[in-house]
């Protein structure tokens, strides 16, 4: 299944530099102070002498956690007793909570260390000793567990009418104390709260529209945990509601809508389906439809039939009504009777996809769309929850309305998606500030990778030489600014973790975040999540910087990383979309959108050089290794991220970026670098740009060239810093242009280049180039590829399939020889098991589909079809899918083991929260940070496989996975009508 291998993406990104960017900029960065929020301390209280009346006592603490700065101790007295003098503290107490201050000769609390403090007090009817003390805040039982709390009226898309109270309920408890109050808000205000469970309350007068709904629980200690939001709508009175609003139907032949209310009513409600504009060649039925208060949510279905008359395609409106309720309308379009069984599927997959009711997105008030990366919300694979989501993700959402646009000839939805991507993956001026103090002549300070977590925070080190970035100023120049044009990798959509914009912790959504930075052990179940901004908020004294390097002192600062498959994806999708349009005679109406696929393009770039610019080839070691002073330091390939940062601090004056020395073959897509050498409209503005997309398209088939195996499935990567530290490879090691064959690029846990998807996604874009070019290199790939594939693929009937899954390596390439390339007899590879992946299998499709519609294989079309029927087997109310096993949730509860270097792995003596309070420290898991899954609903099927019962399955609806299969149905349509 594809987490086993995706899980591990980005995972050297670029905080292992962060920090080191100011004293490239020769800046002192600023120094926080030091917080307390993780101290752990045992407390020994004593009476060492009673007479009536009267008491002395003794208080000794232990620091049993990090150092505390300016102490403060406190407890409750529980029966009434009062402090008269203390001493080696300085005493204060309001009601019964005594507050003891750290003296001034002594106000810090080193780690392990042990103060005493005295008093004499009074008490009357009992003198009972306190219970609850505590140090800056902070339970000295441990650091204080904040609350968890879990929203459970109103769900999700609830719709309620004008002048009808919201009902809010919620569910709290605290591990360590109690829960004080339930506050519910409204947009971010106080509508209710309660002190006591059952936590309800009720929002009367909510304005006609979008809400957002959350409960915020505050424990007794002052801990507070905010769920994520909850969409609502009011709407002005009862409503009608149609799931999908649009439908598309082969001349001749009949679809349906479903349609109920939005709200219950009191009685019985008659609507009425009519068609209210538009041919009369599409009719609808039943007329009429009753909903009842007790089946008022449940969908009824309506059938509406295109009349076989062979007479030109109608579109028409049907519009659902009632006396003194809102209205549904449904569009509905007739499509060529003719057309083939694959354009009916996209058509309903596309109309799946966009259905309220499946989920795939989150509609923001300005009315564009944000896809998540998956329906369901317990997901951990290469995002570590559902509600994530991916620039992968924005680039098939791209795709899938390119197609619909072929299909149906209307472009406003893919301009949409584009101006989606635009506004909340691609960050704005604001969220990248400094870029315009970027010195391209120091780009970043060195910092190594290391192949185990155990090795970070890793050490900066300004003695090693980088070099200078070739491709910045060219870019200001042709652009105006120096703002980068490109992606990051990761959001937060609900702003589930709660970092909100720039870390500042409000509920702002969607949010920038970041997860994976430390080398190749790091798996999804070992990462750290952290915001992309980092301003000190949350994490430790240094928010989550220390983590990831080892610097005398931090700067508030934004970082943001790309992951170039899916930026160059974009720019695959925009040279379609402009062939297609252009077809249609409508290339004007989405020019704009070309124009900026070939600025990303520009910008992606970055993705070719090293990752500190220095030259590519026989670098052994970091010091050696010299800097590039030009294009010496590009490989001209699609490397695992590029990334860049700066100051947040406007003044401050610093700004950095990195490209990446390691190429995964699955990241390489030369029909892009084709599209950006040789499409006029799709021409990068600078002055190189284009000259060096033509050098990157022959380097990248030559690199597949280089990599394919004897078997014919294409082998790892290559790397410009062996261990990502330029460290000796072992002797033999074969090299192309100088740089050295890496079997599993980037990360090992589990290895990169073991999942057959990689090889199914790099593929289908090596046939789409072969496809529409005729590339001879492309041909010479796919001609062994192809039959190995094919080999070992089985289409049965009735929806049997089964593909490679996870592959197996041996041996090497050949040292790269452009003139005579070697056979590679002893790079092999073993296919270790199979799968139904529905995702890859409709991206192994594509690239049967596209070999065959070129070269005229009867067999890879054959196959290609039967996956694409096999696929059509599967179908649910929400898309295509098939259910999966996760045996790798049994890793939710691990922590981390120095033996086997597994675990989310804390440096010793680091501590921090998450913006729920979830403590990070030492032998945390998975789970201790992410507390929120416990309140999933899917929670129950975890807890009970991690309590020794069966691993759970799950049917998971990705967004990618989805989007792929509805356009290798429009491919079919493009390539065999």
């Amino acid at each position: 299944m594809r987490y086993r291998t995706r899980a591990g993406r980005l995972r050297t990104g670029p905080l292992a530099l962060i920090a080191a960017a100011a004293t490239a900029a020769g800046v002192m960065p600023f120094v926080a102070p030091v917080a307390n929020a993780a101290v752990a301390c045992t407390v020994n209280y004593q009476v060492t002498n009673q007479w009536p009346g009267g008491f002395g006592a003794s208080v000794s603490i232990r620091n049993q956690g990090d150092a505390v700065n300016n102490w403060r101790l406190t407890w409750t007295f529980p029966d009434g007793q009062r402090v008269q003098q203390g001493w080696n503290g300085t005493f204060s107490q309001s009601g019964s909570v005594v507050t003891v201050a750290g003296p001034s000769w002594a106000p810090n609390l080193a780690t392990g260390a042990q103060v005493s403090v005295g008093f004499n007090g009074q008490w009357t009817n009992a003198n009972n000793a306190p219970t609850d003390f505590a140090i800056n805040g902070n339970r000295c039982t441990g650091p204080n567990v904040a609350p968890s709390v879990a929203l459970t009226s109103p769900t999700a898309g609830q719709a309620f009418q004008s002048g009808q109270a919201v009902s809010l309920a919620a569910t709290a408890s605290d591990s360590d104390g109690t829960v004080s109050k339930v506050d519910f808000l409204a947009d971010g205000v106080v509508v209710a709260t309660d002190t006591s469970s059952p936590y309800t309350g009720s929002w009367s007068g909510a304005g006609v529209g979008d809400h957002a709904i959350t409960a915020r629980a505050t424990d007794d200690k002052g801990g507070v945990t905010e769920t994520s939001q909850v969409g609502i709508r009011v709407l002005a009175g009862q409503a009608i509601q149609a799931s999908p609003t649009s439908l598309s139907i082969r001349q001749g032949n009949t679809g349906t809508f479903g349609l109920s209310l939005a709200t219950a009513p009191t009685g019985n409600v008659t609507v009425t389906v009519a068609r209210s504009a538009g041919s009369s060649d599409l009719t609808a039925g039943p007329a009429t439809l009753t909903f009842t208060p007790s089946n008022w949510a449940t969908k009824q279905n309506v059938t509406v039939t295109s009349a076989n008359n062979g007479g030109d395609l109608g579109t028409a409106t049907f519009t659902a009504s009632s006396t003194g309720i809102a209205s549904a309308t449904v569009e509905v379009r007739e499509v060529d009777g003719n057309a083939s069984d694959f354009e009916q599927a996209f058509l309903d997959q596309h109309a799946k996809i966009h259905d309220p009711a499946s989920g795939y997105f989150r509609t923001f008030s300005d009315g564009l769309k944000v896809p998540y990366h998956s329906v369901e919300t317990l997901m951990v694979e290469a995002p570590d929850h559902g509600h994530q989501t991916t620039s992968e993700a924005f680039s098939y959402y791209l795709w899938l309305e390119a197609s619909y646009g072929r299909i149906t000839g209307d472009w406003t939805s893919f301009k949409k998606a584009w101006a989606s991507m635009e506004k909340y993956i691609i960050p704005a001026k604001a969220d990248q500030p400094t870029n315009d103090k970027y010195d391209a002549s120091k780009p970043a300070t060195y910092a190594p990778e290391h192949p185990q977590m155990s090795s970070y925070p890793s050490q900066l080190d300004s003695n090693v030489p980088v070099g200078r970035d070739p491709i910045a100023a060219e870019l200001k120049s042709a652009y105006g600014n120096s703002d980068i044009y490109g992606m990051h990798w990761l959001l937060d959509v609900d702003n589930t973790y709660g970092f909100g914009r720039c870390g500042d912790g409000t509920n702002t959504a969607p949010a920038y975040i970041n997860t994976y930075q430390r080398g190749s052990s790091e798996s999804v179940w070992e990462t750290i999540p952290q915001p992309s901004c980092d301003t000190f908020k949350h994490g430790g004294p240094n928010g989550f910087l220390d983590l990831f390097t080892k610097d005398s002192s931090y700067a508030k600062q934004w970082k943001y990383t790309n992951a170039p498959d899916a930026d160059a994806r974009a720019v695959q999708v925009a040279l379609l979309a402009q062939q297609w349009a252009t077809a249609q005679g409508k290339a004007s109406e989405i020019s704009s959108e070309i124009e900026k696929a070939a600025k990303m393009g520009d910008y992606l770039r970055y993705a070719m050089f090293d990752k500190y610019f220095k030259k590519i080839g026989n670098c052994t070691s970091p010091t050696s290794c010299p800097g590039g002073t030009g294009k010496d330091s590009a490989h001209y390939l699609m490397s695992w991220y590029y990334a860049w940062g700066g100051a947040t601090d406007t003044s401050a004056g610093w700004a950095w970026r990195i490209g990446d020395g390691a190429s995964h073959q699955g990241y390489q897509n030369p029909l892009a670098a084709y599209a950006l050498s040789n499409v006029a409209a799709l021409k990068p503005k600078s002055a190189t740009g284009q000259q060096d997309w033509a050098t990157s398209l022959t380097r990248q088939l030559e690199l597949l060239q280089w990599l394919q195996s004897a078997d014919g499935a294409i082998a790892g990567g290559v790397t410009n810093t062996w261990n990502g530290q330029y460290g000796t490879p072992p002797s033999g090691t074969p090299t192309f242009y100088g740089m050295f064959y890496e079997p599993h690029p980037v990360w090992h846990d589990p290895p990169s280049n073991r999942w057959f998807g990689f090889q199914a996604w790099q593929m289908e874009r090596t046939a789409s180039l072969y496809q529409m070019t005729g590339n001879a290199a492309a041909k010479k790939i796919l001609d062994k590829w192809v039959p190995w594939a094919i080999a070992n693929t089985t289409v049965g009937t009735n929806g049997q399939f089964q593909i490679p899954s996870d592959l197996e390596w041996s041996g090497a390439p050949d040292t790269w020889n452009a003139s005579n390339p070697g056979s590679n007899a002893n790079l092999r590879v073993r296919v270790l098991n199979f799968s139904q992946d529905v995702g890859i299998a409709a991206s192994y499709a594509k690239t049967l589909l596209n070999y065959a519609a070129k070269s005229g294989n009867a067999q890879a079309r054959t196959v290609g079809e039967g996956l694409l029927t096999a696929l059509l087997a599967h179908q649910d109310d929400k898309g295509i899918a098939v259910p999966e096993e996760r045996k790798d949730y049994n890793r939710f509860d691990d922590v981390y083991n120095s033996s086997t270097g597994e675990g989310p792995y804390v440096p010793p003596g680091w501590s921090g929260t998450m913006p729920n309070g979830d403590q990070i420290k030492p032998g945390v898991s998975f789970l201790g940070m992410r507390s929120m899954f416990k309140q999933d609903p899917d929670w129950p099927k975890v807890q009970a496989y991690l309590d020794g019962g069966p691993a759970p399955t799950f049917t998971y609806h990705r967004f990618w996975a989805q989007a792929e299969i509805a356009t290798a149905f429009q491919l079919h349509v493009e390539l065999f009508g």
